[in-house]
Formats: structure tokens, sequence, C-alpha cells
């Protein structure tokens, strides 16, 4: 089986990191994507008023109509800092020696790469992806890594949650059953 681990605070989820996991599907030849949002990053805060819980339902409410996306609650319910080591380590556990593991990033997270915990051991357990992401060129990438080319579009959590802050709209940013999600719950505001 080949898996790939799209992990990220999705704060909130958006339509890039959909096109990213539906086209990691094909280039890659996986047999799903498992997003896993982070219950707390260790290199940046979670901005907003989103809770975990409240972004786990929204990347489940995303991806409810494709059987290849799965979503994994288990930095959610560890409560801690979520390192993609450890996250890695649990995949491996649940899916066996077998399963072929490929942690996909944005090329945005290359320049900070060696800053994350046991990075080599990243690197052993999974094949490594980077995505390029629009304004961070896919640069300096280790040998480690691999890459694939996502059609580029320029949306970010950060930017929908400032247009939310100023009451501006993000319909088509994000899935439509997550922007009603966040207006029934009042988040980002």
């Amino acid at each position: 089986m080949r898996i790939g681990i799209l992990g990220g605070t999705f704060n909130p989820i958006h339509i890039g990191h959909l096109i990213l996991a539906e086209e990691a599907l094909s280039k890659l030849s996986l047999d799903k994507v498992i997003f896993v949002p982070t219950y707390l990053p260790p290199h940046k805060s979670v901005e907003g008023n989103a809770r975990p819980q409240e972004r786990l339902r929204m990347v489940k409410l995303a991806i409810e109509d494709n059987p290849a996306l799965e979503v994994s609650s288990f930095e959610i319910e560890s409560k801690k800092k979520s390192y993609s080591v450890e996250t890695l380590k649990e995949f491996r556990k649940k899916y066996g020696k077998s399963a072929q593991l490929y942690f996909i990033t944005g090329s945005d997270l290359l320049k900070d790469l060696f800053s994350w915990k046991d990075v080599n051991e990243i690197f052993k357990m999974s094949k490594f992806i980077v995505a390029n992401r629009p304004g961070y060129p896919v640069t300096d990438v280790p040998e480690e890594a691999e890459t694939v080319v996502i059609t580029p579009i320029q949306v970010s959590s950060e930017d929908i949650r400032r247009r939310l802050k100023s009451g501006r709209s993000i319909r088509y940013l994000v899935p439509e059953k997550v922007r009603e999600y966040i207006l029934a719950h009042d988040l980002y505001k």
C-alpha cells in the first residue's frame, strides 16, 4: 500500500490543500492520502479561534465525499506538540513495514527543514515529497527528497483568516461545507 501523509494546522483547510492531495494521489500513484491536523505545531503558533477539534472537523467536512482521502486524529488526540517523526512512527505501527509512506510537505517548509526533530529519521521512514507552493521556490531540496509539481494556486489559510476578520467572502476558497461551518461557529472573526 502507498500512503500519502499530509500534515498541517489546516487553519482552515482550503482548496490548495485539496488540490495538493488529489494531484499527489495521481502523480505519486498513491492508494490514499491521510490528512493529519496538528494539535500544536512546534515551529509556529496557531492563529485564530478555531480549536483543534474544530480544525479536525473542518478537514472531515472537506474530504467526506472523496474515498481516497482520510483524516487522522492522532496528533489532535495526543494533546501535545506535534512532531512529524512521532506521527510517522505511529503510521508505521498501524500500517506495517510493507506500506510505503509518502510524507508530503510544501516548498514553503524547506527553509526550516533541518530544524525539525529527527529529520533524518523522517527520511528513513518515508519517501519525503516536496510540492511546489506559489512564492516559495523549490530550491535546496535535500537529496533524500523528491519533488512533485502541483497546479499552483495562490490561496493560504492566513489570507482566509484575514478575509474573515475583515468581513470579506471566502466563497470558493474553501469547500462550501467548511465555509458554512466557519460561519455557523463564528470562527476567525
